[in-house]
C-alpha cells in the first residue's frame, strides 16, 4: 500500500501568494522595490528551493543583488550533508553582522536542511541574535506568513518543526538563466544511509503527480528551456509512494513525447533501484541524456553494508554492465566517500579496483563527514584524519587521471553540444555540454547561447574539452 500523502491544499497557496501582495504594499509605499540576495548551499535540490523563494520574493515585489549590503532581505539556503557546508554557512551568516549594522532594518532568513536540524536551530538561536527568521524545507510553501510575522511582529520566528514532509503546487518560480531548468519530480528520501542526514530534515519520499510533472515540464519547453533536469534524492524510486502504475522510466517516456528539441537529464540515481527498464527507456528515448550518475560510495562490500547501501560490487558492476550494453556511449559519474568509520587500507583498495574497473568519466569524491544523529556517527572509527587525507588525495589522483585519459579520446570527434553560457574569457568564450554532460569550451557569437550545434573536438584536459564550431 503506498504511504499516506500530505499534499497542501491549493487554496493555502494562493492565500500565501496573497500574502505578497499584502507585503508588497507593506514594503513599497516609496513606489520603489526593495531588493533581495538568496544565497544557495548544496545539492541541485536546494538550488531548485531557492527558485521557489526567488519566486515568493518576486510576488512580494523584491528586485534582486548579490551586494549583501545593498539587500533588504538575505535568504541564506542551507546544506546539512557535510560538516564543511554548515562550517561556511556559520562563518557566512556571522559576516552578516557588518551589513545588518549598516542597515538596521535589513531581514535575515536562514533556511534549509542544516536548521531541520534541532542542534543547529539552537545555536543560531543562541549565537546568531541578527538572524530574524529561521525555517526548514517542510515550511518553505508557507515563507511569506513566516516572513510577514517577522515584518508585523518585529521579533524573531523560528519554524523547524519536525515533519514527514508534504507536496505543494503552484508556488510561484524564479529561475535563473533560460537555457537550463531543475524540474523536482519528488521530495525526500526512504533510504536511510547509515551516513546521511538527508531523511531526517527532508522527510519521507513523496512523489508529485506526473500531471503535474508533465505541466511543468511543457511549460518549460514552451518558455524555450533546451536542457531540463529531474531532481529527486532518488528518481529511481518515483512513484513508488502513488496510488497508480508509473514508475520513472514511464515518466521519462511522458516527457520524451513532448514535441520539441531539448534534453533530459536526471539526479540522483540509487543504485538499489536502478532497472533494466530504466536504462531501455534511456536507449529509446532520443532525447533523454545518456548520462547516468550512479554513486557507489564504496567498492567494498563491507562497507557497503555498513552504509545500509543494499547492494553489493558485484551487483553495481552488473547494472552498468547492462546500461553500457544498451547505450555504448553512455557517460557515467558517481559520488565516493573515502574514510567511512572503520575502513580499512585493503577496504580502501576495493574502491581504487572498482574505479579502474569503471573508469569513471568523473567521481565526487568526499572524505566522511560525521553527521549528528545518524547510525555511522556512533560507530568506531580508529583511523587518524591523515590516514583519510592520504587516502583522499590517492582517489583523487586516479579520478583524475582516469577522467583526463577518457577526454583525450574526444579529440578529433564531431559532436553535437548545447551552448549554455559566457566563460568570461577571451580565446574560448562559450561553455558547452555534449549529450553526455561533458564541459566543452568553444569560441563564437553569444548569440549561439541556447542552441544545439555540432563542434569538432581539438584538445582536452582531466576538466574539459575545447572544441571548434563546424561550418554549416
Amino acid at each position: 500500500m503506498p504511504a499516506i500523502r500530505k499534499t497542501i491544499d491549493e487554496a493555502e497557496i494562493q492565500r500565501q501568494i496573497e500574502l505578497c501582495s499584502r507585503i508588497r504594499a507593506m514594503k513599497n509605499t516609496d513606489g520603489q522595490a526593495g531588493l533581495a540576495l538568496v544565497d544557495t548551499y548544496g545539492c541541485q535540490q536546494n538550488e531548485a528551493d531557492s527558485e521557489k523563494i526567488r519566486g515568493y520574493l518576486a510576488e512580494m515585489g523584491y528586485g534582486f543583488t548579490q551586494d549583501e549590503f545593498a539587500a533588504d532581505i538575505i535568504v541564506v539556503n542551507t546544506c546539512a550533508v557535510r560538516e564543511h557546508a554548515e562550517m561556511r554557512v556559520l562563518g557566512n551568516v556571522g559576516a552578516l553582522n557588518h551589513t545588518k549594522k549598516a542597515k538596521p532594518e535589513q531581514i535575515i532568513c536562514v533556511c534549509g536542511c542544516m536548521v531541520q536540524q534541532e542542534h543547529m536551530t539552537e545555536k543560531i538561536r543562541r549565537s546568531y541574535p541578527i538572524v530574524d527568521l529561521v525555517f526548514g524545507p517542510h515550511e518553505l510553501w508557507r515563507f511569506p506568513e513566516l516572513l510577514l510575522r517577522v515584518i508585523e511582529k518585529h521579533g524573531r520566528v523560528f519554524a523547524t518543526e519536525k515533519d514527514e514532509g508534504a507536496v505543494a503546487e503552484n508556488i510561484p518560480l524564479r529561475r535563473d538563466g533560460k537555457v537550463k531548468a531543475w524540474l523536482s519530480i519528488m521530495y525526500g528520501c526512504n533510504n536511510f544511509c547509515t551516513y546521511c542526514i538527508v531523511p531526517y530534515v527532508r522527510g519521507r519520499e513523496r512523489s508529485r503527480q506526473p500531471e503535474d510533472i508533465l505541466r511543468e515540464a511543457e511549460q518549460l519547453v514552451a518558455e524555450g528551456y533546451k536542457d531540463i533536469t529531474l531532481l529527486g534524492q532518488n528518481v529511481n524510486s518515483y512513484g513508488k509512494d502513488l496510488d497508480r502504475e508509473i514508475d520513472f522510466a514511464d515518466l521519462i517516456r511522458m516527457i520524451n513525447a513532448i514535441p520539441g528539441e531539448f534534453l533530459i537529464r536526471f539526479m540522483t540515481s540509487h543504485p538499489k533501484d536502478a532497472t533494466e527498464k530504466l536504462f531501455r527507456t534511456m536507449a529509446e528515448c532520443e532525447k533523454c541524456a545518456h548520462h547516468l550518475h550512479l554513486p557507489v560510495q564504496s567498492g567494498n562490500d563491507r562497507i557497503l553494508r555498513a552504509m545500509n547501501r543494499n547492494y553489493d560490487h558485484a551487483a553495481y558492476l552488473k547494472k552498468l554492465e547492462t546500461a553500457r550494453r544498451l547505450m555504448p556511449d553512455l557517460v557515467v559519474t558517481t559520488d565516493i566517500i573515502v574514510g567511512f568509520p572503520g575502513e580499512t587500507e585493503e577496504e580502501f583498495e576495493d574502491t581504487i579496483r572498482l574505479c579502474e574497473q569503471v573508469r569513471y568519466d568523473a567521481m565526487f569524491t568526499f572524505i566522511y563527514s560525521k553527521r549528528n544523529g545518524t547510525p555511522a556517527a556512533s560507530m568506531p572509527d580508529p583511523y587518524s584524519r591523515e590516514e583519510k587525507q592520504r587516502h583522499f588525495d590517492r582517489l583523487t589522483e586516479t579520478a583524475n587521471r582516469i577522467s583526463g585519459e577518457k577526454h583525450r579520446e574526444y579529440e578529433g570527434k564531431s559532436l553535437r553540444v548545447l551552448v549554455d553560457g559566457e566563460t568570461g574569457r577571451e580565446e574560448y568564450n562559450l561553455s558547452s555540454r555534449t549529450n553526455g554532460g561533458r564541459l566543452v569550451h568553444l569560441k563564437g557569437d553569444p548569440s549561439l547561447i541556447g542552441q544545439f550545434v555540432d563542434v569538432q573536438i581539438t584538445a582536452s584536459n582531466t576538466w574539459a574539452l575545447y572544441g571548434e564550431m563546424k561550418n554549416g
